[in-house]
């Protein structure tokens, strides 16, 4: 096997562990061997490549829990005279952009199917680690109803790989589930709230019964412990979904005392996506043709969402980062860690909720999240200290390595 020496660096494990100066890490084939200093390592003496870091900060990849690789926001316009095909090929950049800032794998919240999968395990095109949801589940005119008052219905059509999303009672969201997992979800998602992006609908809306939620996490449960992340953002939806079952709530925007508590009574992952109707708002003012109803609700719940997550955070709940990436640019997601910040995280903490943590709410931290021995060789390089400085991170021309199951991805520096 090929062995990677990387050397000169300083590591930051995703552990919240201090700064491991003067680190060295041995990578033999798509793992992690060793992890020392260089003077203390054992070094094959043949069929090494070496990395010099140069000073910069060693991390492993980052991880989104929330993004829709598939897509990514057009005018309404543009959506109308998009060729069905198209988004395939669109979809290689998106995940190009997202491998070059450090994000080596994610979760995908929607719309991405198991061919964009297989295409990225097969290497046929360079794309993260993907976790797969196919298709939200969403009730008829909630959110993920693409249907306008026109009469024009411009919610993505259904095809083989991507069952219909739209389903309404106990039998038919049980019918969904299955239909999912057999097109290949590795997690199931639901709408469980209203959302900012539909037309006909708020954040704060109730969408499926408690009964529902729980049928949906049964199913799921039943058919090989497949968890269930749940759009949530009014109050009695997420609560709901917690008592249901639900392993994650996305955005989590109208939180209360008791969906806190509940939460941390159930081990419930939180993640924020903070960026994302921060995102919608500043489209919006720099002339992006974004709908009028989504500019408007986004704007309405952006500070009470920061609210709302800085009491969860300050409350103990688990949190993991996510973007919403798709309703902004793929690539910028490193945006989420300086929001992270901005309600009281420190930049540690952050790089935690990206690596480790993020890992454990996919189910993935025995493989990815830490630079420990063993795992895989999914590791980045930056040029700047990201703990004195988060949002350096921004920038993805200081991610100058992208290291994904011990391939280099990206190189800025060797």
């Amino acid at each position: 096997m090929t062995y990677k020496l990387i050397k000169n660096g300083h590591l930051i494990d995703g552990t919240g562990n201090q700064v491991f100066h003067e680190a060295a890490i041995l990578l033999n084939g798509n793992r992690i061997e060793v992890i020392g200093k260089l003077s203390e390592m054992k070094i094959p003496e043949e069929g090494i490549e070496e990395i010099d870091a140069q000073g910069g900060y060693i991390l492993p990849g980052l991880i989104d829990t929330h993004v829709h690789i598939a897509m990514q926001i057009k005018d309404i316009r543009e959506t109308l005279k998009t060729p069905f095909a198209l988004k395939f090929y669109e979809a290689i950049g998106y995940m190009k952009n997202t491998l070059n800032a450090g994000v080596t794998t994610v979760r995908d919240a929607g719309f991405a199917d198991f061919g964009i999968k297989q295409a990225v395990e097969n290497r046929l095109v360079a794309g993260p680690r993907m976790q797969l949801s196919i298709n939200p589940l969403t009730i008829t005119g909630g959110h993920g109803d693409s249907w306008m008052r026109s009469g024009l219905d411009i919610t993505a059509k259904s095809y083989p790989g991507m069952p219909e999303g739209i389903c309404d009672g106990p039998e038919q969201v049980r019918q969904r589930v299955r239909e999912m997992l057999r097109a290949g979800a590795e997690v199931i998602k639901v709408h469980a709230t209203g959302g900012v992006m539909s037309p006909t609908d708020h954040p704060e809306f109730t969408q499926y019964s408690q009964e529902e939620l729980s049928i949906i996490v049964e199913e799921a449960t039943f058919r090989g412990g497949i968890k269930v992340m749940a759009h949530a953002q009014g109050a009695e939806g997420i609560k709901n979904a917690v008592r249901a079952g639900i392993h994650s709530i996305e955005h989590g925007i109208f939180l209360d005392d008791e969906a806190i508590q509940l939460m941390l009574e159930k081990g419930t992952y939180l993640v924020p996506t903070l960026l994302a109707p921060v995102s919608v708002v500043e489209a919006s003012k720099m002339n992006e043709s974004m709908p009028d109803y989504a500019v408007k609700k986004a704007a309405e719940i952006v500070e009470v969402h920061k609210e709302s997550i800085a009491k969860a955070y300050q409350a103990g709940v688990k949190i993991a980062m996510g973007t919403d990436a798709g309703v902004m640019a793929h690539g910028t997601n490193l945006r989420e860690l300086g929001l992270m910040c901005e309600i009281g995280m420190s930049p540690m903490e952050a790089i935690v909720a990206t690596t480790k943590v993020a890992a454990e709410c996919l189910g993935w931290d025995e493989q990815i999240g830490t630079v420990e021995a063993g795992k895989l060789a999914d590791i980045i390089i930056t040029k700047n200290n990201p703990i004195e400085d988060i949002r350096s991170l921004e920038n993805t021309d200081n991610i100058v390595a992208v290291i994904k199951d011990g391939i280099i991805e990206k190189n800025l520096i060797f």
